[in-house]
């Protein structure tokens, strides 16, 4: 922050003494320009005009000579300080497409000014992002919204309106009761990542036990994997690890989550953790249908679900959110996939003390 403040006020005194010395040398000139055209009036009336005559004459000069240079510094420095005040009037209204385009002399003439010009294009550039970000976001989520709701008041209508078999009864309470969970999964979760995607600092960091807290996560959702006679193998390192353990713990249940719903019946999932090299490995692997390779690039993305057919609920923001947190702490998550033979996510939590997150204790048993 010290060394924004020397360069703001760097760039503050060089602006101000290339302002001053502009002045001074169109004063100079003026006053230069003006002498001359004195010099030439008197030679030019030496047959005896009157004084009056001449001084008139030299005030009329000065006032071209003046307006002139004054037209000229106007083109070089007010004219693009005129221009970017309207364009960030145009910014204070809402239009972030505002753009400032200078010519060679306005980008020669005043480094500080064709600086700040730069960094206006660059400000409306990631304003004009995130606007439009803003309302692909909103349209993603009122259409993932938008659907389990229709399909809630579809069914709540069939039960009030009643003469239904208590079977229908039943499936049609089921279905109400997924797409209630799937719209408190949706909204926890675009409310966790909005929070997190404003934050670079992360608090409430504790020690805690890793592989503990993936044994933890992964028992959770022993009724699913259970359901479907999916084998678990769990191989770890016992390791402790000092950051937000409820943060990290959104990382671990979306993977087994996305494991065990992708793993067909009598299936295999596996899950290491490795200390070495400084950091620490946790991989997670299963015996799925695995990912279209043409989908692996957009698998980060927030509301991109790579089974287009949606037999498998989801909302898409999963994976963001448990990058985010990643990215949070200092680690990396990558994928590796073969469609019709697997997936495997490797997230890697950094030792060195410089990182947000920090290994403290590790034993091997």
């Amino acid at each position: 922050m010290k060394t924004d403040q020397k360069k703001k006020h760097r760039t503050s005194r060089g602006l101000t003494l290339k302002l001053a010395l502009l002045v001074l040398i169109l004063i100079a000139a003026a006053e230069v320009l003006t002498f001359t055209a004195t010099i030439i009036i008197d030679m030019v009336m030496q047959d005896g005009s009157s004084n009056t005559i001449v001084v008139l004459s030299s005030v009329l000069c000065s006032i071209v000579i003046g307006g002139l240079l004054s037209f000229l510094v106007g083109n070089i420095v007010l004219r693009p300080l005129s221009n970017l005040i309207a364009a960030t009037r145009r910014v204070a209204k809402g239009d972030y497409t505002a753009h400032l385009d200078m010519t060679w002399n306005e980008k020669h003439t005043i480094k500080e000014l064709n600086q700040l010009i730069n960094s206006f294009n660059d400000m409306t550039e990631e304003l004009s992002a995130n606007e439009m970000f803003k309302k692909d976001f909103i349209a993603n989520f009122s259409h993932e919204f938008k659907t389990p709701l229709a399909s809630i008041c579809g069914f709540a209508r069939q039960l009030h309106e009643g003469d239904l078999t208590p079977e229908q009864q039943k499936e049609f309470s089921k279905i109400i009761l997924d797409e209630a969970q799937f719209l408190s999964a949706l909204s926890a979760n675009t409310l966790l990542l909005t929070n997190i995607e404003n934050k670079d600092i992360v608090s409430d960091k504790t020690r805690f036990s890793l592989d503990e807290q993936l044994r933890t996560c992964m028992l959770r959702l022993e009724p699913q994997w259970s359901e479907k006679d999916i084998e678990i193998d769990m191989d770890m390192d016992e390791v402790e690890y000092f950051w937000n353990e409820q943060l990290l713990a959104h990382v671990w249940n979306n993977l087994f989550d996305n494991a065990v719903k992708f793993t067909p019946q009598n299936g295999r999932i596996s899950v290491s953790c490795r200390r070495g090299g400084g950091c620490i490995t946790v991989r997670v692997r299963d015996s799925g249908i695995g990912i279209p390779q043409q989908a692996l690039p957009h698998i980060f993305e927030k509301f991109y679900q790579a089974d287009t057919s949606h037999a498998t609920k989801g909302t898409g923001l999963g994976l963001p959110l448990a990058k985010r947190i990643i990215d949070l702490c200092g680690g990396r998550i990558s994928i590796h996939s073969t469609e019709g033979s697997g997936t495997e996510f490797t997230v890697i939590l950094y030792e060195d003390e410089n990182r947000p997150g920090e290994a403290l204790r590790s034993k091997h048993h």
